[in-house]
């Protein structure tokens, strides 16, 4: 699975030819981790996300998710076909329970697993998860079991780091950042961050975005998935996977954005 993924969160919004055509050269330039869910949008992104990857679809490893509302034993299971159809495939490579809702998680896993053994999924975890909300999760599903834990994660938003990611890596569970560039909220050139981070990027022949997501996935257990729906995003964002930042980079990245106290629940949107 790639470093650099790609989201789709709130592509409904964007000009849907420029979506499509930037969905396929992710595609091409190995952003191959394409992340949507039946929320978004009412399932109109997963039918975007279905038609952009008409044709590229074994190059792909495609995640979805699940409401929480739907995540009865039962309602998981329609709703993993109703973005079957949607996505115009008979699979779907990892399968996700949005956030923790009311539905007892025994269910929802009961029917991860069916799906699982259909072939309708290839592996499934988890989004938004807490560490107390993870450790339940682990108790009821086992060791080894749970693919990843998706949250928020960016360098404003950096709370996972405290105890979450650790818990994650004890676990082998991946730990993959969306909204890794902080929807909207990144820091511009010109600011003092932002030219640390435009200090960094000229050394790389990247982007500051590029550095931002390089470092948030500095660490084995971490995967980004930015959102880019135009061609130069995406050639962007592509770079981040080429990275390598010095011990030194990590550090003043580190301190221009340093982690704050720990948070006694794990923020998300």
């Amino acid at each position: 699975m790639p470093i650099v993924g790609l989201g789709t969160w709130q592509m409904e919004r964007d000009d849907r030819e420029s979506a499509i055509l930037s969905i396929r050269r992710a595609i091409d330039r190995g952003m191959t981790h394409i992340d949507t869910a039946e929320i978004y949008a009412r399932g109109a992104v997963e039918e975007l996300v279905g038609e952009a990857i008409a044709g590229y679809r074994g190059e792909v490893f495609l995640a979805s998710k699940v409401h929480p509302d739907h995540a009865t034993f039962a309602g998981t299971l329609l709703a993993c076909e109703k973005s079957l159809r949607r996505l115009r495939t008979d699979r779907i490579d990892l399968y996700l329970l949005h956030w923790r809702g009311t539905q007892p998680l025994e269910e929802t896993f009961r029917a991860f697993e069916a799906l699982e053994k259909e072939g309708k999924i290839r592996a499934w975890g988890v989004s938004n998860f807490d560490v107390a909300d993870l450790e339940r999760a682990i108790e009821i599903a086992g060791e080894g079991v749970i693919a990843c834990n998706q949250v928020l994660y960016n360098l404003q938003e950096r709370d996972a780091e405290h105890l979450l990611q650790p818990v994650c890596e004890r676990h082998g569970i991946a730990l993959v950042a969306y909204s890794p560039l902080g929807s909207g909220h990144f820091p511009s050139t010109g600011s003092w961050r932002g030219d640390v981070l435009a200090g960094i990027a000229e050394a790389h022949d990247a982007t500051p975005r590029a550095v931002a997501l390089a470092f948030l996935a500095r660490r084995p257990s971490a995967f980004v998935i930015p959102k880019a729906a135009r061609l130069d995003h995406v050639e962007q964002l592509a770079k981040a996977a080429d990275i390598v930042l010095s011990p030194n980079e990590i550090e003043t990245i580190a301190a221009a954005f340093p982690l704050g106290p720990p948070k006694s629940k794990m923020p998300y949107v």
